[in-house]
């Protein structure tokens, strides 16, 4: 009895379910022979012990029927590790006409995120860009409030032979929420795969038009919906919202880590830091710094990550928000100068971001005259 003669033998053995011989399906490893003794090692595809089973049994029979029944075979059979693999998500195809799309996130609530997402379109649209918002807050959207929409329906258009819903457009800024579908007392209760196709219909069944920023205002957290949002668009870069204090900038650390995950990877174009400090009226040149100083600032430098600004504690922008006149159209003062500063950063972060990656589109934003523009390359 030779290696050889147990070749032909594992030959002529149909490898159940694979359609070769066992020789052919390369499952074979190692063959020794001691004597009477014989051991096959086997590598089988398919985990399944009736397989395993069934070819134990095939091979014994085969080797005791052409070299007697005192041949003690021992069949070793392993099967290989599934391959591990990270979670994959599959970028989105840009949407036509829209040329970069900002994510504005938040690991905790209430920092004010909305806020700043609200106060970031307008002054983008002062500057001279055009300018859309998806309120991506599915279970609490409050765009609506914050830019006097409350009860507002959009309405549909045809574009290109098909029926899109027209974002309603208000201070210059194209608008979507979830809020413009349902009552102010009624309470979104969704799971998960509801919400993303409600977002995905927002977001494709929609009428942009043409937009040089697509801003998108995320839940807080690191959930079901912002994964929809990463694998429905290429999103191409990220703002990350904290106000100074501890709780906040731990959560807001985990928002930053959610978009630098290996199979996410979306660039995080910085931190601003909100409720920075309270400066009173009667008080202009003082400074109180109530949830604590810089943290935001002292975060981002731990992240290697950009600081894009600070937006003070003022009572204005909160009764600004609250009657729908974001503090961002109130030229001149403090605030919409806050806003100001932290846009050009945010443009700024865009430029480079645009120009060291790989752009979302064929576009590229440059800087002319102290003044920013996005120009298809």
């Amino acid at each position: 009895m030779q290696k050889k003669d147990i070749f032909d033998i594992l030959d002529r053995l149909t490898l159940p379910g694979e359609g070769q011989s066992i020789s052919q399906s390369g499952a074979i490893t190692n063959i020794n022979i001691f004597g009477h003794e014989v051991i096959i090692d086997l590598t089988l595809r398919t985990p399944a012990l009736h397989i395993k089973k069934r070819v134990i049994s095939d091979i014994t029979q085969a080797l005791q029927d052409a070299f007697g029944t005192d041949i003690s075979p021992t069949i070793n059979i392993k099967v290989p590790p599934a391959p591990t693999q990270g979670p994959q998500l599959i970028k989105g195809k840009p949407i036509k006409g829209i040329q970069n799309i900002i994510a504005v996130a938040s690991g905790k609530g209430g920092v004010g995120k909305s806020t700043l997402t609200a106060n970031l379109a307008i002054t983008l649209s002062e500057m001279g860009f055009k300018v859309g918002v998806l309120d991506a807050d599915i279970y609490g959207p409050s765009i609506p409030i914050m830019f006097d929409l409350a009860g507002a329906r959009p309405l549909s258009v045809i574009v290109e032979g098909k029926s899109k819903m027209e974002p309603i457009t208000q201070y210059g800024v194209k608008i979507l929420s979830i809020g413009f579908f349902t009552q102010p007392n009624q309470a979104v209760i969704w799971r998960g795969p509801m919400a993303a196709k409600a977002l995905n219909q927002m977001i494709f069944d929609a009428a942009w038009g043409t937009l040089d920023f697509l801003l998108i205002d995320l839940p807080p957290g690191t959930g079901d919906i912002h994964l929809s949002i990463l694998q429905s668009l290429p999103i191409t870069g990220a703002v990350v919202v904290s106000t100074p204090q501890n709780v906040a900038l731990a959560d807001a650390r985990k928002g930053v880590a959610m978009f630098q995950q290996e199979h996410i990877q979306v660039p995080v174009l910085g931190v601003v830091e909100n409720m920075a400090y309270f400066t009173p009226a009667e008080l202009p040149e003082n400074k109180y710094y109530i949830f604590g100083q810089s943290g935001a600032r002292h975060l981002a430098e731990d992240l290697d990550i950009e600081f894009l600004g600070e937006i003070p504690l003022v009572q204005s922008i909160r009764e600004s928000g609250d009657i729908g006149r974001p503090a961002a159209l109130q030229s001149g003062t403090s605030a919409a100068e806050a806003f100001v500063n932290m846009t050009r950063e945010v443009v700024r972060q865009t430029v480079r971001r645009n120009e060291d990656l790989p752009p979302t589109e064929a576009v590229k934003i440059t800087t002319m005259a102290g003044c920013s523009a996005v120009k298809s390359k």
